[in-house]
């Protein structure tokens, strides 16, 4: 599929200007669209608004937005109103400095763009690019989308720059909210937990080493139903119960024994990852 822009930037670091088009990272591929229909008669269902005060449908063009500043109350805005709030669209990313990339954590990536030179922007793009890559630096910006101010990190990525848009710091909810209790580890049950990572390590992240299963099987359902056959629904598993738990040190031996011949190390009532046939990577 031929990658098509989806808007022209301009980058701008100090008196460096560089012109750039800017391409989606990912596709929207990974959740299967269901549309609601009434269950008799197999026909396409319409959303409504109600007036709970009324009980009537409410048109569109009788809508406003409001916001509940106390149990029940509201103040309302108008589309004019809230259109005068937002930031304006911008087609330049000022770069405001530069950070080691190791210094933001992923925890704040968000959507990710590409970036292509554009017109004229061949010679700046591939510096800024050699630039960062050979000093360890990423950039970090400021661009208004869709109303929205965004922070933004560009990096080098192969022989081009990746775009990620990133959380503000009052999006990330603190690990402290969770009160979670450090328990105490025997040093026996660490050296096995390392000796367990050293087996299974690879040489780096394969994403295509995965494969969306439950997609997959919907997709065989749905071909199944287009064909006229009937779709079974599978067992689900029963939940593990407080006397099927694993002694943690039982677990590390046995996993260290062999791979895939015993149960792999999760949380109780949770499935592990299933990921597709590892490809043979080369050791050194």
């Amino acid at each position: 599929m031929e990658a098509r822009s989806i808007a022209s930037l301009t980058i701008s670091f100090g008196l460096v200007a560089i012109p750039v088009k800017l391409y989606s990272a990912t596709l929207s591929t990974g959740r299967i669209a269901f549309n609601m229909l009434h269950a008799k008669d197999g026909s396409r269902l319409r959303q409504q608004y109600i007036c709970e005060k009324e009980g009537k449908p409410v048109e569109r063009k009788d809508i406003v937005k409001g916001y509940e500043f106390a149990k029940g109350q509201y103040v309302m805005f108008t589309p004019e109103e809230l259109k005068a709030l937002e930031e304006a669209g911008s087609h330049a990313v000022n770069v405001t400095e530069f950070v080691p990339l190791a210094s933001v954590d992923p925890i704040y990536f968000d959507r990710a763009y590409y970036l292509a030179p554009d017109k004229g922007g061949a010679k700046p793009y591939t510096l800024f690019s050699k630039a960062l890559r050979s000093t360890g630096q990423c950039a970090i910006g400021r661009w208004a989308n869709h109303g929205r101010e965004h922070i933004v990190l560009l990096r080098p990525l192969e022989q081009g720059l990746v775009m990620q848009q990133l959380h503000f710091a009052a999006e990330v909810r603190s690990m402290k909210d969770l009160e979670i209790t450090e328990a105490k580890i025997s040093d026996a049950e660490l050296k096995l937990a390392q000796q367990l990572i050293a087996q299974q390590k690879s040489e780096g992240f394969d994403p295509s080493g995965f494969v969306d299963e439950v997609k997959q099987r919907i997709e065989a359902a749905i071909e199944q139903k287009v064909e006229g056959k009937s779709v079974f629904a599978s067992e689900e598993p029963q939940p593990r119960g407080a006397d099927n738990v694993i002694d943690l040190m039982d677990a590390l031996r046995a996993s260290l024994e062999g791979r895939g011949k015993s149960a792999p190390l999760k949380a109780e009532g949770k499935s592990p990852v299933r990921r597709a046939p590892a490809r043979k990577t080369s050791r050194r």
